[in-house]
């Protein structure tokens, strides 16, 4: 106890009274850093810069979105009032970029700060995160060697970090070299710390939009619902009436755009979009023969609004790929399987009439055109023909013909055979 006390006089920021904040801010980053999160901290942010409050964000995170730490890191490096990241347990990737960005950092014993391995892993990115991290730490007096070695493999710190490893600092490590301040596992020595204690403390919360925003916006979360959307709507377009496959898709769907909506990812002229994707492949279906022009901008359309919904091209493509194979896979699937039901056999005729079951098709009766046989019977039109040793089954072209008359074949169609009485 003796320890912190000095601690908290000896390192106690005096700009942090002279900016006077009227009370404590407290903003949580536990989890997966996704859009609705960031939206959520912004949010704290502007209430906080709004009402002259000090900012304490607790931090325990694996990472996330690289967008939605930048766009943190940017908001933090922009405030006029006291910002203080606490690291609970990690800040690891993307939470060591928002750490880094405040101006004061807390850690608690035992927890980490860094790994920020971007993806994707190539120069580019690697390249562009190595120098957001390093210009963050600058901006806030630290090495910036140290915030880039957290980024790049390659950054070799002697003594700290060897070639091919990425750093990760400890809670003591990141005292000694200038990434914390204080080490301390309770929020209200961390306050104390900073001369903060005296003041009333209010913890921003989540709300629904915010939650469901970072739900619906996980990669995973987004991936299942565009398959479940899609799969609902094909099976609905292709099924009598309208039931729960629609139901299910156009939720789906609006659970998908919705939460990008929310996160700032689109705007409602994405969802115009795909509405009108889905008109021109109905009209396509249902009222204009074959496939052509209005089938195709229908597709472009849909395509073109989901690739508008995601924040990079690859992404939206790679996404795009993934439902489609689901997507024909389940439906092959659901095929076989619907072929084995008895559903199926209600639509489809399955008794064959075969020879070895005493079935026998339409004969060719073509051969007999021209031919001239003798009446067996009257034909009142029909009545019976011997042409060579065989009988059939004629009728006249219209006229009474009597028995034992000479007639002529003069048309065969199928097992129909038209004969006239033959003149000299």
């Amino acid at each position: 106890m003796t320890v912190l006390s000095f601690g908290v006089f000896a390192g106690a920021d005096p700009a942090m009274a002279q900016l006077n904040p009227t009370r404590v801010y407290v903003i949580s980053v536990d989890g997966t850093i996704e859009l609705g999160l960031s939206q959520y901290v912004l949010r704290g942010l502007k209430q906080a810069a709004q009402d002259r409050a000090a900012v304490l964000i607790e931090i325990n995170t694996f990472g996330g979105r690289a967008d939605a730490a930048v766009e943190i890191r940017d908001y933090i490096l922009r405030m006029d009032t006291p910002v203080i990241a606490f690291v609970r347990e990690r800040a690891i990737s993307a939470g060591a970029l928002i750490a880094i960005s405040a101006p004061h950092i807390a850690m608690a014993r035992g927890s980490t700060i860094g790994a920020a391995e971007p993806r994707p892993l190539d120069e580019k990115t690697v390249s562009f995160l190595r120098a957001e991290f390093a210009s963050t730490a600058l901006r806030n007096n630290r090495d910036p060697d140290i915030a880039a070695a957290m980024v790049d493999a390659d950054v070799v710190i002697e003594g700290l970090v060897e070639s091919g490893k990425l750093l990760t600092l400890t809670a003591h490590d990141a005292l000694e070299f200038g990434y914390a301040d204080v080490l301390s596992n309770y929020r209200s020595e961390v306050l104390a710390h900073y001369n903060l204690d005296h003041l009333p403390v209010v913890e921003i919360e989540r709300n629904w939009a915010e939650r469901l925003a970072g739900f619906v916006t996980d990669p995973t979360v987004s991936q299942i619902l565009l398959i479940v959307g899609f799969l609902g709507i094909i099976i609905e377009l292709f099924s009598p009436g309208f039931g729960l496959p629609g139901v299910v898709g156009i939720l789906a769907m609006g659970l998908f755009f919705g939460g990008r909506i929310l996160a700032g990812l689109a705007g409602l002229e994405v969802i115009a979009l795909f509405i009108l994707g889905l008109v021109l492949l109905i009209l396509e279906i249902f009222v204009v023969p074959g496939f052509g022009i209005v089938g195709i901008l229908g597709l472009l359309s849909i395509f073109g609004s989901i690739i508008l919904s995601f924040d990079s091209f690859t992404a939206a493509l790679t996404s795009i790929t993934i439902t489609l194979l689901v997507v024909i896979l389940v439906m092959i699937l659901l095929w076989r399987r619907f072929k084995k039901s008895t559903a199926f056999k209600r639509f489809v005729l399955f008794t064959r009439e075969e020879k070895t079951l005493g079935y026998q098709g339409v004969r060719d009766y073509s051969n007999l055109l021209g031919k001239t046989g003798v009446t067996v019977s009257a034909l009142r039109p029909a009545g019976i023909v011997k042409i060579g040793d065989h009988r059939y089954d004629v009728v006249s072209d219209g006229s009474f013909i009597s028995v034992n008359t000479e007639v002529k074949v003069v048309f065969v169609e199928g097992n129909r055979i038209v004969v006239t009485e033959k003149t000299d």
